[in-house]
């Protein structure tokens, strides 16, 4: 019998009402029942893009550099979320992966998994360049930025899969897209 990966699912908030987090935590847990192992980052304590603070913060509620970490980061949470996976893992840690929910304009970059979500197909395909890795998604009918957060389980769209030099799309809900990349 093979004794299964704990992972630590550190969720990013950006510049937003709290609630709006506690929202989307409810509504990923409900479709997603095996993230039972989440941290927030506080963002009513430390600026949310700062990377420096996330993992500073990790640090003190991570001890355990072989803990398998997957970020899920919001909007200006994916600034910090990027830099704090890029410096724990140089110090030895683990990156499961990192899903970007709205990082318009933040470079995605590092040797983990990469999903880009993306509130529209215009904010995809313009932040493409920077980064979008291999599975990415965008809602299709658009939805408000903080929509995204907020209801995710409302979301349908489009998902992107990249093989060799061919891009694949299909058509499923943002929590089907997520239960895929969990």
């Amino acid at each position: 019998m093979s004794k299964k990966t704990s992972i630590l699912y550190l969720i990013c908030p950006g510049f937003h009402q709290q609630k709006l987090t506690h929202s989307f935590v409810e509504n990923i847990t409900n479709y997603c029942p095996d993230l039972d192992n989440l941290l927030i980052f506080p963002t009513d304590q430390y600026p949310p893009y700062s990377g420096f603070h996330l993992t500073h913060y990790l640090q003190e509620k991570c001890k355990q550099k072989s803990q398998n970490l997957m970020f899920i980061a919001f909007s200006a949470g994916v600034v910090a979320a990027v830099t704090a996976a890029m410096q724990w893992q140089g110090q030895g840690g683990k990156i499961k992966g990192l899903i970007a929910f709205d990082g318009w304009g933040v470079p995605l970059l590092g040797a983990f998994p990469i999903y880009r979500i993306s509130h529209d197909e215009f904010t995809h395909y313009s932040s493409a360049i920077l980064g979008r890795g291999n599975l990415s998604f965008y809602a299709d009918p658009a939805v408000e930025h903080l929509d995204l957060w907020r209801s995710p389980h409302q979301v349908q769209g489009w998902t992107s899969e990249t093989m060799t030099d061919k891009t694949f799309l299909s058509r499923l809900s943002l929590m089907e897209f997520l239960r895929k990349v969990l």
